[in-house]
């Protein structure tokens, strides 16, 4: 070391045999022991990752569910990496039952689920259904009393999901209607999400009528006649927002 504490050069002469002949590359088909790794560009891209999957799944008699059910769609699909799945579950009552009951043409857009097992294909879901006395109608509870295989071999265990009821009145069922179907959950293993009071000053609007709760969306039908309002779709917008960017969070950490 020097006086600088920096490197003293190698006072090392290079002979002059070495000047005129030079070291030479190692042929390609040379029997060297030495092995020579060379790393080739690759021209192959990176996978694309696959987008996580939210099925909303829902029954509606007259449109009030499957108002609530797009607008959830609108809010998942604002959150990049899950993919919202539109499903109807099958109705129950036969046609002449349901023009006595006035109920409107369904949406042929938005396809029946087909098959109960297809739900293990999901990474998270969001059921929505009117109420039956408090509790969720027997269309939807078709749909759970169809998966013991799922349940059997708990294929549905730790995925996350929540509710959004629809009821006629504001003392009909709000809260039990989602509170009572949380028990479909828990014997398949499944995590319920409430939205809780994260829609902030919206849940605490007192100006208007306005369904929905801690438990999840929700619409006042009334006699049938009664569209959602503004405050409503806004808390089920907020709740797709809400449920996708859980289920980010828990599949992928």
């Amino acid at each position: 070391m020097g006086k600088g504490g920096g490197c003293v050069p190698s006072k090392k002469k290079i002979s002059k045999s070495t000047l005129q002949n030079p070291p030479q590359p190692i042929p390609a088909n040379s029997t060297t022991n030495d092995t020579v790794s060379i790393t080739e560009p690759s021209n192959s891209l990176p996978a694309k990752t696959q987008n996580l999957k939210l099925f909303i799944i829902f029954y509606s008699m007259y449109g009030h569910v499957e108002s609530l059910a797009l607008r959830i769609k609108k809010g998942v699909e604002s959150v990049d990496g899950v993919d919202p799945f539109l499903y109807r579950v099958p109705e129950t009552l036969s046609e002449d039952v349901l023009v006595q009951m006035r109920a409107p043409v369904k949406d042929d857009s938005i396809p029946e689920i087909p098959d109960p097992a297809m739900l293990e294909e999901a990474d998270g879901f969001l059921f929505g259904f009117p109420t039956r006395y408090g509790c969720m109608a027997a269309q939807m509870k078709a749909l759970f009393d169809s998966t013991g295989h799922l349940w059997k071999e708990q294929k549905l265990a730790g995925k996350p999901a929540g509710f959004f009821v629809s009821t006629g009145t504001q003392g009909g069922g709000q809260e039990t209607t989602a509170w009572t179907a949380i028990t479909q959950l828990a014997h398949h293993g499944m995590l319920f999400v409430p939205i809780g009071y994260t829609f902030g000053a919206g849940m605490f609007k007192m100006d208007s009528i306005r369904g929905g709760t801690p438990y999840g969306a929700g619409v006042f039908a009334g006699d049938g006649t009664r569209e959602a309002s503004d405050t409503e779709l806004a808390l089920a917008e907020h709740q797709g927002k809400y449920m996708a960017a859980v289920v980010k969070k828990l599949v992928q950490g």
